[in-house]
């Protein structure tokens, strides 16, 4: 059990060096305005998926999931089949509107189909408000992970990732972004894959001893689980799965970070391979670290523990102290990586989303090119060194689980948002009043369960569940009232909906 060597400092800084190098290279042609936030049409679908998977992966899954199946059962495995559901509804519905209207940003979309700017800059104020909570939780757990493990200063660390994050996205926009979290991507997928195949070879027993703690120790599902409970704001594992399809869709539609890429091509081909990739690859990825997680949990029943072995630490404990020299070095690297594949990515989305539906919209001239991507830069520039700040806050506090706690908020800020894209794509009669009153009801109820509802009446899965259901309950009979008043009802644009073609 030597830990963290200097053998793997050295690995760690080389890593982190060379992702800045290959994001400063991909950025040596300068992007200007759409280029900048939309890439130059070279990137290969292949390299958006990845990155589309690299973005959604992140540290908290890197480390969390692991804690989640070592700690307790294979419960929250079954989130990740909620992309069952995502995929086919966002390839079937969504990906083919946002293709002919060739949108700019997710929120581009809402001012197309409502009309309205003022719910274009409401849909990216909630997307900038969720993303800089996202940008900073997931740059506290790893630092703080790492810093426990290599006795480094979690606020250093913390420092460092968003600087170098913070240069690469600001200089060469979405095309460096794209190409560095590929890298990162990959380094991810191989390293934990390394990892798990390494540690089942050192278990007694290997990967049988793990499949019989899997059934025979009710490591899997436990007797308090169900699978289906007719209460459906409660815990079960069929809310599991539906609950976190609808998570997750809220990402592919709603979420900047995510309908970014999808932008970078109008190939409806294209987006599909995308998708089906990123789900795979996440399908597979998630099934890894649960099989890692009760792999430490056999694993740590025939050897002694180690230092710093806390639930979302256990992993990195593991790499650290029973991987040998080197590779430690490379896997906890790939973790802080991971951290910062996501944070480039939230930065870069943030700025493409505060320039083109808050700036553009409330400028009174069109603004340049130039002019456009010299407000990404800065922007991105403050939010990075915002979101340094809150991480630094945050990770003085504690939270049992990283993930359970950023699905939470997940669903609460994008489930608000995913009701009223529904609303609009899933109905002709919805109009701007309609939908703005739909927002209204969905965000008051969702504060209201959130914050005053007893604790555990309502699972954090069935947030967007409750969303999209209020905000159809309310925003079509809205609807409806506001224009018989006006006795003028309006057809939506030309390709908004999913019964249009332009």
């Amino acid at each position: 059990m030597e830990g963290f060597t200097r053998i793997d400092l050295i690995i760690l800084i080389v890593y982190l060096a060379a992702v800045l190098v290959a994001g400063l290279y991909f950025s040596k042609r300068e992007m200007k305005g759409k280029e900048y936030f939309r890439g130059d049409g070279t990137i290969p679908w292949w390299v958006t998926s990845v990155s589309i998977f690299a973005t959604l992966l992140s540290p908290i899954s890197y480390l969390s999931l692991a804690g989640n199946s070592y700690a307790g059962t294979w419960l929250m495995w079954f989130a990740q089949l909620g992309m069952l559901l995502a995929i086919p509804i966002t390839i079937k519905f969504f990906l083919p509107v946002y293709s002919r209207l060739d949108i700019d940003t997710a929120y581009h979309y809402l001012e197309l189909r409502f009309q309205s700017k003022g719910l274009r800059i409401l849909g990216a104020v909630m997307f900038i408000i969720y993303q800089i909570g996202r940008m900073s939780i997931i740059m506290y757990l790893p630092c703080m992970v790492l810093g426990n493990l290599t006795g480094i200063s979690t606020n250093f660390l913390i420092l460092i990732m968003g600087v170098i994050a913070i240069i690469y996205s600001y200089t060469g926009g979405l095309k460096s972004v794209l190409w560095t979290d590929f890298i990162q991507g990959m380094v991810l997928l191989v390293g934990v894959t390394v990892a798990l195949v390494f540690l089942l070879t050192h278990i007694d027993g290997g990967l049988g001893a793990v499949m019989e703690a899997l059934t025979r120790e009710g490591k899997f599902l436990g007797p308090d689980q169900p699978l289906f409970r007719a209460n459906l704001l409660q815990d079960s594992v069929f809310l599991m799965i539906v609950g976190a399809g609808f998570n997750t869709m809220g990402s592919y539609v709603s979420s900047q970070d995510i309908v970014q890429r999808f932008t970078t091509t109008t190939d409806t081909g294209k987006l599909r391979k995308m998708m089906l990739a990123n789900g795979g690859l996440s399908i597979f990825i998630a099934t890894v670290f649960y099989l890692i997680g009760t792999g430490l949990y056999v694993f740590y029943q025939q050897n002694a523990l180690p230092p710093a072995a806390a639930r979302d630490q256990i992993f990195a404990s593991y790499i650290a102290f029973e991987l040998p020299v080197g590779l430690t070095g490379i896997l906890l690297a790939a973790i802080y990586a991971a951290s910062q594949s996501t944070l480039s990515t939230g930065l870069n989305s943030v700025a493409s989303s505060w320039t083109l539906d808050i700036q553009a919209r409330l400028s009174k001239k069109e603004l340049s090119f130039e002019k456009q991507t010299k407000i990404g830069r800065y922007v991105s520039l403050l939010v990075g060194i915002f979101s340094i700040f809150v991480s630094i806050v945050l990770a003085n506090g504690e939270i049992q689980s990283a993930y359970e706690w950023f699905n939470g908020f997940m669903g609460l800020v994008l489930g608000i948002l995913i009701g009223t894209f529904i609303l609009g794509a899933f109905t002709r009669v919805a109009n701007t009043f309609g939908a703005v009153v739909a927002f209204l009801a969905a965000s008051g109820v969702m504060v209201a369960i959130k914050y005053l509802a007893p604790a555990g009446s309502v699972s954090i899965w069935s947030y967007s569940i409750i969303s999209i259901a209020v905000s159809l309950a309310v925003g079509i009979p809205a609807s409806m009232i506001s224009w018989r008043m006006k006795g003028d009802r309006k057809e939506p644009a030309p390709g908004t909906t999913i019964y249009q073609d332009r």
